[in-house]
């Protein structure tokens, strides 16, 4: 258990505010930001801690997202610690500069407020943005609740600025049903909370006059694939260790306890739910109902979406009959990024586990207990007969004649 030295009282918090705090207790060099709804308040709450003396550190207001990285990267590249927030629409003009940022190594953290992407415009949350990004290089940890978005962006920090490491890092969590709702956070001091990740240590600083070095260059055929292959692709599948020896060191910090995969209730289940964000909590308490109904049902979060942790969810599937993953994305002609990801996790195994696809929660339409009790309901038949017994996919809580596919 944690000394109780390193740690504060219980503040009510949003997920927002929370992400703000940690920014302040770790004295980010440069926020570079362009806000978005819902993600404002985290560079809105940094500004006024800028303002008021709290961190000595610079505020940018840019002209757009893609100015906000942009700047991002000339601070990271000069050698300061660095980090921003985005949404949505914002998220979809950072895209550009996100690759040139892993590309070049560089340790930033963007805290993605996810929220769906329009057209019709929408500013309720779903995972749209976050599938934006899963290609782009970036480490990605999901938040199911505001003390989560505290927690992680320490994790998000240390592990990105480690030398061994050096790629950006996103910490997401949902809009409004985490970034605005209230709810008791664990905080640590702010002695604790800037010790866990420690004093910046810039490499390759462009500042650094006496070791000259040169960001963002050019490579066409000869070195391009290379440099995709080895410093990027076969860096980020071995980012993994690094990630769980952080939440490991967190742990003995704060006495929370985080991992790649989440599982809950997993040692007999016979029927499981994978999700992320706010959703796993809402999966949790249904499958606890369903367990006192005599169906074994279980709950795996994700909390790590890049690097995906393919042998650790393998694993804790291994022994399922039946599960359903669920996206909050509507993947417009094709199954679920999520699905398409446990496929090709469990496509080499000895599983015989039916796999179906629910896709929830689009533009913030609620995910229900009753939703999910019917989920589970039809796991446990596809359980009972060895295969799909239900479409493939369907859409949950949507108005109208039942829409599924496949």
């Amino acid at each position: 258990m944690a000394d109780t030295m390193e740690l504060r009282d219980i503040e009510v918090w949003d997920g927002n505010m929370a992400a703000s705090h940690a920014l302040r207790q770790v004295q980010v060099d440069v926020v570079a930001a362009y806000p978005i709804t819902p993600s404002t308040p985290i560079v809105e709450n940094y500004a006024g801690f800028t303002a008021n003396g709290y961190v000595d550190g610079e505020f940018v207001m840019t002209e757009s997202e893609h100015g906000a990285m942009s700047c991002c990267i000339g601070a990271a590249a000069a050698g300061g610690r660095v980090a921003t927030a985005t949404s949505s629409q914002g998220f979809a003009l950072m895209v550009e500069t996100l690759y040139s940022a892993s590309g070049m190594r560089l340790p930033i953290v963007l805290n993605v407020v996810n929220r769906a992407i329009g057209a019709p415009l929408n500013v309720n949350g779903d995972h749209s943005d976050m599938y934006m990004g899963r290609d782009s290089g970036w480490i990605q940890l999901d938040s199911y609740c505001p003390q989560n978005a505290y927690d992680l962006n320490f994790i998000a920090f240390k592990v990105s600025e480690d030398h061994d490491v050096r790629l950006p890092a996103m910490v997401h969590q949902d809009g409004f049903m985490t970034s605005h709702t209230a709810q008791g956070v664990h905080t640590l001091t702010d002695e604790a909370a800037f010790n866990f990740v420690g004093v910046y240590q810039p490499m390759n600083d462009m500042l650094d006059l006496d070791h000259p070095v040169t960001h963002g260059v050019q490579t066409e055929e000869d070195w391009h694939f290379e440099h995709k292959a080895r410093q990027q692709h076969a860096l980020m599948t071995a980012v993994l260790p690094k990630i769980q020896a952080a939440f490991d060191d967190f742990e003995k910090l704060t006495g929370r306890k985080y991992n790649l995969v989440e599982a809950y209730d997993m040692e007999d289940a016979e029927v499981a739910v994978v999700c992320m964000g706010t959703s796993v909590e809402t999966a949790r308490e249904v499958a606890e109902e369903m367990r006192a109904q005599g169906i074994k049902a279980g709950v795996v979060g994700i909390r790590v979406f890049r690097p995906w942790p393919l042998e650790q969810i393998a694993a804790v599937l291994k022994d399922v009959k039946a599960i359903a993953a669920l996206d909050r994305s509507s993947p417009h002609g094709t199954v679920g990024a999520l699905y398409n990801e446990i496929s090709g996790t469990l496509f080499n195994t000895d599983t015989k586990a039916v796999l179906t696809n629910y896709i929830y929660g689009l533009g913030g339409r609620d995910l229900t207990k009753a939703h999910l009790v019917s989920i589970f309901t039809d796991l446990k038949a596809n359980a009972d007969a060895g295969k799909v017994t239900t479409p493939l996919q369907q859409y949950i809580g949507l108005r109208g004649p039942k829409l599924s596919f496949f």
